[in-house]
């Protein structure tokens, strides 16, 4: 086995001169917040996916707390999501005091199960948040179905998938509301930053308002004179800074580049470890084509700990997304039990996280195979 000089983590930015230049330009301009770079960043995201109108905030989490705000989101309504994704998916709900309906994940995609979501479906039901697990998008057709039906709204968690597509369309065109995260390992990054796009011009209002403190020009502020402003609502401080959207313009011309770069190492793993015994490679739907934000295999047979903590040593990052969220010590004390969702918990007990990001070359990939095979055969 080769131990790689430096560690590879799972997930890295990919950040050139052109990149550092932009940023450089934005810090010697009169704006670092609340200036142009925010407005031709929102306008790039829109043009790219294909909506109206998008609001740019300072994370993933936060745009997604937004989405809730915008929705009408409260006290006794429910909303259906997946267990296996990060925590903010099912606590952007809880902060507008809202209850988390967990449905149970396809064993094959590892996306929620639209067949769980109808039956999740109560009286109280007032959203779904389908993820975009991996990068590979939700099945999108039945699940808006499904909210057309019930009259629900849709907040698709997109932090995995921009530039992926959906029969031919990029993410962000089909539910009402879309939120993409720019973290460092995300397709691309503005350090840190979330965005929501849709074509409904109300949800783009609130969504405004919620991000600066609630506080808006009236028509009655107008009258006072330019200098006054009223907070018609409770909002928060969600906004993103100029040198963020700087960063993610320069980032923005390269993002084909970047899914191009993520796709081909996937297609490298998944050739790789096919046919190998005791290892399941992830399924994709055919009417999609996935961001490839993380690759994850199943390790039916060998004892995932030993490898991690092997792979590891080796310095290779390996990692393991996620723990179902309700079995987080916050949502266990408010009554979730485990085998809730049998199948997220099956794959989570067996699931691991293996290296894909721009950054990497070809010689990464061999030894984070040969490695990973040489491991496995000595499990067995």
């Amino acid at each position: 086995m080769k131990k790689l000089s430096e560690f590879l983590s799972y997930g890295h930015q990919s950040i050139d001169e052109e990149d550092i230049q932009i940023v450089i330009e934005t810090l010697r301009s009169p704006f670092l917040t609340q200036g142009p770079k925010i407005k031709e960043f929102e306008q790039a995201i829109a043009d790219y996916v294909g909506t109206k109108y998008a609001v740019a905030f300072c994370n993933g989490t936060a745009a997604l707390h937004a989405a809730c705000y915008a929705a009408g989101i409260s006290e006794g309504d429910e909303v259906i999501t997946s267990p296996i994704t990060f925590a903010a998916s099912a606590n952007c709900v809880r902060y507008m005091g809202g209850t988390v309906v967990f449905a149970d994940i396809d064993a094959n995609t590892y996306n929620i199960d639209p067949a769980e979501v109808r039956k999740k479906i109560t009286p109280n039901t007032k959203a779904i948040i389908p993820v975009d697990f991996t990068g590979q998008p939700a099945d999108m057709g039945t699940i808006m179905e499904i909210a057309r039906e019930n009259n629900l709204i849709v907040i698709e968690d997109g932090a995995h998938s921009l530039g992926a597509e959906y029969i031919g369309k990029k993410v962000g065109t089909l539910a009402d509301m879309t939120m993409f995260s720019f973290h460092p390992v995300k397709p691309i990054t503005t350090a840190e930053g979330g965005i929501i796009v849709t074509n409904n011009e109300k949800y783009y209002r609130k969504l405004q308002l919620f991000r600066s403190h609630g506080i808006e020009q009236t028509e009655h502020s107008i009258e006072q004179g330019g200098w006054y402003y009223e907070m018609t609502d409770l909002g928060y401080n969600y906004r993103m800074t100029d040198l963020q959207a700087a960063l993610g313009l320069s980032q923005m011309t390269k993002i084909d580049k970047f899914i191009q770069q993520r796709r081909e190492i996937a297609a490298f793993y998944t050739e790789a470890f096919q046919d190998i015994e005791g290892v399941i490679v992830p399924e994709q739907l055919e009417e999609t084509n996935s961001g490839w934000h993380l690759y994850m295999i199943q390790l039916e047979r060998a004892s995932r700990k030993q490898i991690f903590e092997q792979m590891r040593y080796l310095n290779i990052g390996v990692h393991v997304h996620y723990i179902p969220v309700y079995w987080h010590p916050y949502y266990q004390q408010l009554g979730y039990e485990r085998g809730l969702c049998p199948n997220a918990e099956n794959w989570y007990e067996r699931a691991l996280t293996l290296p894909i990001h721009p950054n990497m070359t070809t010689e990464d990939l061999s030894i984070i195979v040969s490695n990973l095979k040489e491991l496995l055969n000595q499990s067995y």
